[in-house]
């Protein structure tokens, strides 16, 4: 049996939860002490760096002028697209675009009756990185990250997008990668991956200008090198590998459920299923339905290792209880497998995305149901939320005081500075009362 169903009041139920509930982690030493040396290598060479790494672990024959995608690649690219595939981007851009214009935030003023202005600028960021992983060397072009990062970054009104992607052996980019950053208006496309990717990407190089934010998944090495450069530049989060949890009652249809948990799986052998269920049968059924499905899948052997590993189906005494421990868990995409959808929405306290009913399977919402993919992991959906326009906004306080407001705050403030030791500044109020 793939996954052994526990009940969440038995003693292995209280572990795995407990697992589950602290399972944050970053990369182990040896993945730390690598990516600091790339990023002190990408830092010191630059250019020499980039084209180094390139030639060890993407494309041997890499030359300093193919880094940057040209003009007639990407115009080719659309001669290389199936029209079906470029009417499903167009479709999923269209989704994205209209959900994050919602989010856009305005600046702001307000006045007291002393003539005092106080409020709030909002700004885009000069300029954003884009990261998008390679997608089995690129074999699986991972169109959707650039959808998913790029087009909030527009709607903010970022300047400059830059997009980085490791090259095949050969040298290219899929020419789906291609066309779907044209479509979103990004024409800036550097052919470089990894670690050194985010360095470049963080202090600039010759050829790749150095960024404000950066965003986009990737590995181990990737997740790491946006941790080390963080302070340096904003970024999005730090990821651990995708979950799922699937609160499912009675009505719940077990290969609904398994087909569920199969596609967080077959991300990677690190990825996280969960279902939490009322149905001990449901259970029961679930487990012979990923028995039967798994054979079906082209990552069968990823999927099949994340299940053995990571995979967990626990029997609740009711909603309230798995909804309590769904809180706990505060996972990545949470499915609301259940009657009454709705009715548990309001009980949801910490999840990156929520999916209400047999319906709205995660796939929706990774690819054409608009709002964003990109979604905290690893327990810190507790502290975070999904990507959006925000992530590349950055907001400055505005103050403006009359003469009248001055003099009216001028005691409280040298009263509060003196506290604090700070003369200077009370002595900045000091000097103007002084000036009449």
């Amino acid at each position: 049996m793939i996954i052994q169903p526990v009940t969440s009041t038995s003693s292995r139920g209280k572990e795995l939860l407990a697992t589950l509930n602290d399972r944050f982690q970053l990369a182990d030493p040896k993945c730390r002490e690598i990516v600091g040396d790339i990023i002190s290598r990408v830092r010191r060479s630059g250019d020499e760096a980039l084209l180094e790494y390139t030639h060890k672990f993407d494309a041997p024959e890499m030359d300093l002028a193919g880094l940057r995608a040209t003009e007639g690649e990407i115009t080719a690219a659309y001669g290389q697209v199936d029209d079906t595939i470029l009417a499903s981007i167009r479709l999923a851009k269209e989704r994205i675009w209209q959900f994050h214009q919602r989010e856009m935030e305005e600046s702001w003023m307000m006045t007291r009756p002393d003539g005092t202005i106080t409020g709030r600028l909002v700004q885009a960021v000069a300029s954003a990185g884009l990261y998008v992983p390679g997608g089995q060397g690129g074999k699986t072009p991972l169109v959707s990250s650039v959808l998913m990062n790029g087009i909030p970054a527009a709607i903010a009104g970022v300047k400059k997008r830059v997009m980085m992607t490791p090259p095949a052996a050969d040298g290219s980019v899929h020419p789906a990668l291609l066309v779907a950053a044209r479509e979103i208006g990004i024409s800036e496309i550097y052919k470089v991956g990894s670690a050194w990717a985010i360095a470049a990407l963080a202090f600039g190089t010759e050829t790749v200008p150095a960024v404000d934010v950066i965003v986009g998944p990737g590995n181990q090495f990737v997740a790491e090198a946006k941790r080390q450069v963080m302070g340096r530049v904003r970024i999005d989060m730090i990821a651990g590998p995708s979950e799922v949890l699937i609160i499912a009652d009675e009505q719940a249809k077990a290969a609904s459920c398994a087909a569920d948990m199969l596609a967080q799986a077959e991300h990677d052998p690190q990825a996280l299923a969960i279902l939490l269920t009322t149905s001990a049968r449901l259970a029961e059924e679930t487990v012979a339905e990923l028995e039967k499905q798994l054979p079906l899948l082209s990552r069968e052997e990823i999927a099949r290792t994340s299940l053995a590993e990571r995979g967990a189906i626990v029997v609740c005494t009711d909603l309230d209880e798995a909804m309590a421990l769904a809180n706990d868990i505060a996972i990545e995409h949470l499915e609301l497998m259940v009657a009454e959808p709705f009715l548990l929405l309001g009980k949801v306290e910490h999840a990156g995305a929520v999916f209400l009913g047999n319906y709205s399977p995660e796939a929706c919402g990774d690819y054409v149901a608009g709002p964003n993919h990109v979604l905290p992991t690893m327990g810190t959906a507790r502290i975070s939320s999904a990507l959006g326009v925000e992530t590349f906004l950055k907001k400055s306080s505005i103050i403006a005081y009359s003469r009248e407001a001055f003099l009216a705050d001028a005691e409280h403030i040298q009263a509060l500075a003196n506290l604090e030791g700070l003369t200077a500044h009370a002595r900045s109020v000091a000097v103007r009362l002084a000036d009449k």
